[in-house]
C-alpha cells in the first residue's frame, strides 16, 4: 500500500509502512491537534491528502506502535510518543529551514520541500551540528518555534495583523501561510521579520488593510494576507 503526500508544490508517493510516512503522520496529527481534542479521520485525510481509509489503516498501525490512540467514530490523538516523535521531527525540518537560508542562500519561499526531503535522511548528529552552528535558535526562518531537544516549544503572544488594533506598534513575528507565491510575495513587499508596523485603516467586512512603516510608503494588503502574518505589540522601551 502506498500513501499519496501532497508537500508544498509537489506531490510524492511513499510506503505506507515507511518510516518516512509514519513520521509525516504523526506531524500533520500534531498540527491539527493543537485546535481540538481529537482529529477526525477526515480531516487527516484532508491534511495529508489521502484517503479516509488510508487513514483509517494507518491509524491502526500505529496504536500498535504506540504512537497514536485511534477510536472508531471518534478520530485520532497522538500519544506522549507520538507527541515526542513529531516534535522532533518539527525540530529536524525547521533547523534544516534555518540552515538553507542562514547559510545556504535559499529563499524563504524555497525552503519548506528541500526541508521535507531532508528531514527523514539525515542524522542526528547532523541536526545538532547545524543547531550549534546556528546558535541553538530558537525559531525558524518563518518564525515557527524550534521545539528543543527536551520537546519544549517556545511561546510567544502573537495575534494576527488582520486583528491588530490600529496605530498600535507591532512586529512581524511569523508567517504561517502555506502558500509559496503568497510567501514570496510578502517578502517582495518587504515584509519580513522583525519589522516593526503600524495598521493605519481596515476596510470592512474582510476587506484590504493599509499598513505603515518607518522609512516607506503605505502598503495596501489582502485580508487573508494580513491574517498570516502574526505579529507582537511592539514596546519601545
Amino acid at each position: 500500500m502506498w500513501l499519496e503526500l501532497e508537500t508544498g508544490m509537489n506531490r510524492r508517493q511513499i510506503p505506507a509502512g515507511s518510516s518516512q510516512s509514519v513520521e509525516d503522520f504523526l506531524k500533520a496529527i500534531y498540527r491539527l491537534q493543537r485546535d481540538r481534542d481529537r482529529v477526525s479521520t477526515n480531516a487527516l485525510a484532508e491534511a495529508l491528502d489521502i484517503t479516509a481509509p488510508a487513514v483509517t489503516d494507518m491509524a491502526q498501525r500505529l496504536v500498535e506502535d504506540g504512537t497514536v490512540d485511534y477510536r472508531k467514530y471518534r478520530g485520532v490523538r497522538l500519544t506522549d510518543k507520538g507527541e515526542r516523535v513529531a516534535l522532533m521531527m518539527l525540530r529536524r525540518h525547521r533547523l534544516i529551514e534555518a540552515y538553507l537560508v542562514h547559510d545556504l542562500g535559499y529563499q524563504l519561499h524555497e525552503v519548506h520541500d528541500e526541508a521535507e526531503a531532508l528531514e527523514h535522511t539525515v542524522s542526528d548528529r547532523f541536526i545538532e551540528a547545524i543547531s550549534r552552528k546556528l546558535g541553538h535558535p530558537n525559531f525558524d526562518p518563518h518564525g515557527d518555534p524550534i521545539p528543543s531537544m527536551d520537546g519544549i516549544m517556545p511561546e510567544r503572544d502573537l495575534l494576527p495583523l488582520s486583528n491588530l488594533a490600529l496605530d498600535t506598534p507591532a512586529r512581524i513575528r511569523r508567517f504561517i501561510m502555506d502558500d509559496p507565491h503568497m510567501l514570496q510575495d510578502t517578502q517582495q513587499r518587504g515584509l519580513i521579520l522583525g519589522e516593526v508596523l503600524r495598521v493605519k485603516s481596515r476596510d470592512p467586512f474582510e476587506g484590504p488593510i493599509t499598513i505603515e512603516a518607518p522609512a516607506r510608503p503605505p502598503l495596501t494588503i489582502g485580508h487573508k494576507m494580513a491574517s498570516c502574518i502574526l505579529v507582537e505589540v511592539f514596546n519601545p522601551s
